[in-house]
């Protein structure tokens, strides 16, 4: 299992949106700083309630120069129907091989049934890791308050320097 600690690139992750057809984790995020939502699957209560923090707070991270992605092993229907019910407008990959996305991240998986564990990332505007948050379990996850605050802080830091 890799684990993507703060300095790692991100890998080139391929994943189908919901939508949109298949992007480049990367390149959907080049550039910016960048979210990357790894969740459990439209049924879990908790991953529902990141997913709408981070819709909330949609336009204080787009601010800050910030760009999301979600991904879980839920099929299209599955994932189409969770980005209109909770009006999600960043994009939300499904089908995503839980297996290939755990050997690439790090992302705990869930054997039975197979599942990845919520993990999530913030990356720099050069695809590589800022922090990793890796969840073994149903809570533990990157809220958007603390990606936005953590964006802040790098920023006044760079420019005190």
């Amino acid at each position: 299992m890799t684990w993507l600690n703060a300095g790692s690139p991100f890998p080139d992750l391929t994943v189908d949106v919901a939508g949109h057809g298949r992007v480049s984790v990367r390149e959907e995020l080049a550039g910016d700083y960048g979210v990357v939502l790894i969740y459990r699957g439209s049924w879990c209560p908790y991953c529902n309630a990141q997913l709408r923090a981070f819709e909330r707070a949609r336009d204080t991270l787009a601010e800050l120069g910030v760009k999301m992605i979600a991904l879980s092993v839920d099929d299209e229907a599955t994932t189409k129907a969770l980005v209109a019910k909770l009006r999600l407008t960043f994009p939300v990959a499904h089908g995503a091989d839980a297996d290939a996305v755990s050997r690439a991240t790090g992302a705990f998986v869930n054997a039975d049934p197979t599942y990845l564990q919520s993990t999530g990332f913030v990356l720099d505007p050069s695809g590589e890791v800022v922090v990793s948050v890796y969840s073994s379990g149903a809570i533990g996850r990157l809220l958007p308050e603390d990606v936005a605050g953590l964006i802040r802080y790098i920023r006044q830091s760079a420019a005190d320097a």
